[in-house]
């Protein structure tokens, strides 16, 4: 494949804005990008019958590092009781929230999930995405949590798109343990990441270290397992409060600390010192009406790598657009239009530890997209609107 006459945003850094490559040619050999370069630089062996895109944009393919697309029912009541004025966490202390996702999610059989989840990566694909990240955590048992992630594999298996999974058994605390949540992490939670791990089914480990939740100290005794396991970890922190998720995260090396409103200028420090992603989740902080933005600029003076997300989830954030979640990056969290297609591109592939995509560059993967748009920032800057002309997976397309 031969790509000429192009406007490429390839999002290497240190190349200037975007490491954008105008009047540039893309080669592409078994699938993985050949050359990137100027047109005029083609070299020869190169040359041969392309597509010429007549200044069309080019960017790396979209790349969602946090999404929950399997699962069961709906939450649309909650949406109406968050409107009528009740808050998250009391809407989850009343047996709404995750805990009644759980109960849709364990009744639902494999083939139902599947059906619900491929209409979330559809929408995905649609606007050029090329990896989804899926979570379980709305079991809450071994069996449930197990059928999540044999769901989520199924995805890969029906539709050009790669999926990495998460282990999120420490989600919440099922409705029958609720007072014994040391309890839940020992017969149940742990016994499901080491059943999973021993059947290939996960890819990374998480968590939810929150006052609704678990603490620091019931999310390291997952942690230590992953470790055991050799599992990389992230984790969901400082979403509603400061409760040292971030901290904790850091200290295992994690992947990412993800939705880190609350989160401070320390934290920042000791992620960038971990090597740890920042996943920024606007569309909850969006639908949960937040107030306490993340702080981007200590991220920025400590060099994290900011991506961004959906949490496409049937509560907190039913959002399943990642140009939308660009546009609310910058427009909520003041991000700049380049934060925001590196959150969805290189930063997201670092948050999922995958060092083969999520740039324009010789030896990545030529996931790819060709956008119906001269200028990078044209894909944050319109709402609603899907300027997609072509993607492009694994050289095919």
């Amino acid at each position: 494949m031969l790509l000429r006459n192009a406007t490429v945003a390839t999002m290497q850094e240190g190349g200037g804005p975007y490491g954008l490559i105008e009047k540039a040619a893309i080669a592409v050999r078994d699938g993985r990008i050949a050359w990137v370069g100027r047109d005029a630089d083609l070299p020869p062996e190169f040359d041969g019958e392309a597509d010429d895109l007549d200044g069309r944009l080019v960017t790396p393919a979209l790349i969602d590092c946090h999404t929950h697309i399997v699962h069961g029912g709906n939450r649309a009541g909650e949406f109406e009781m968050r409107l009528a004025g009740a808050s998250y966490e009391e809407i989850a202390r009343a047996g709404g929230g995750i805990v009644s996702t759980v109960t849709a999610t364990r009744d639902a059989d494999e083939d139902a999930l599947l059906d619900g989840a491929l209409r979330f990566a559809d929408a995905l694909i649609a606007e050029g995405a090329a990896v989804i990240e899926v979570k379980s955590g709305y079991g809450l048992d071994i069996e449930t949590e197990l059928k999540m992630l044999r769901v989520a594999r199924r995805i890969g298996d029906m539709r050009p798109v790669r999926i990495k999974t998460s282990f999120l058994g420490a989600h919440a605390i099922p409705a029958d343990m609720k007072d014994r949540p040391d309890s839940y992490l020992r017969d149940i939670c742990l016994p499901a990441l080491k059943q999973a791990a021993a059947e290939g089914l996960v890819d990374a480990v998480d968590g939810f270290c929150e006052g609704i939740a678990f603490d620091a100290a019931q999310i390291e005794t997952v942690f230590k397992e992953a470790a055991r396991l050799g599992l990389p970890v992230k984790l969901h922190a400082e979403q509603l409060s400061h409760t040292g998720g971030t901290m904790l995260a850091a200290k295992y090396g994690a992947l990412s600390a993800d939705h880190v409103e609350y989160a401070t200028g320390r934290d920042a420090a000791a992620l960038a010192d971990a090597g740890s992603a920042a996943v920024l989740l606007p569309g909850a902080f969006y639908t949960l009406h937040e107030t306490q933005k993340p702080p981007v600029q200590a991220f920025r003076d400590h060099g994290v790598p900011m991506a961004l997300a959906t949490d496409c989830n049937p509560g907190s954030s039913p959002l399943a657009s990642l140009l939308l979640t660009m546009n609310m990056g910058c427009t909520l969290f003041d991000m700049t239009c380049e934060e925001a297609l590196a959150g969805v591109t290189r930063n997201a592939a670092k948050a999922l530890g995958l060092e083969d995509c999520g740039m324009v560059a010789e030896g990545k993967r030529a996931d790819l997209v060709v956008w119906e748009a001269e200028r990078p920032a044209e894909l944050p800057y319109r709402i609603g609107f899907n300027p997609l002309r072509r993607r492009i997976f694994g050289g095919i397309g």
